[in-house]
């Protein structure tokens, strides 16, 4: 008996795929090439230079991490070397597995766990405590 359902394009979710990295490529060009003209070709954080020949290794990073946002002003924006930007997130990700709010939000509540409670009624009879 044949089912009435429709078989799934395997190609679909390559297409999905391939369009949504290609919309990101187009994103991230019209924000660098505002940012390469606005701002100097000099790393934020080492200050190294940078030419024509080199400058595939200066980065846009977005000073609060939401790369949708993108001001025409670059107010978000500063340029990177890849080195420090690849630092810069790694110390964002760092702080945000610490307990300091990723996102901005509430931190994570303190533990309550007292691993020493019950000590006292253990070590009862055991000495003088």
């Amino acid at each position: 008996m044949p089912s009435n359902k429709t078989q799934p394009d395997p190609g679909k979710l390559d297409r999905i795929v391939a369009e949504a990295r290609r919309n990101r490529e187009l994103r991230e060009q019209d924000y660098r090439e505002q940012a390469l003209k606005i701002y100097p070709w000099v790393c934020g954080r080492c200050a190294r230079e940078f030419t024509r020949a080199n400058v595939q290794q200066l980065t846009v990073h977005h000073k609060d991490h939401n790369h949708e946002r993108n001001p025409p002003d670059g107010s978000n924006w500063e340029l990177l070397c890849i080195y420090c930007h690849e630092n810069e997130h790694a110390r964002y990700l760092d702080s945000a597995g610490r307990g300091a709010p990723a996102g901005g939000g509430e931190p994570d509540a303190p533990s309550t766990y007292k691993a020493f409670a019950d000590l006292k009624t253990r070590l009862k009879g055991k000495g003088d405590v």
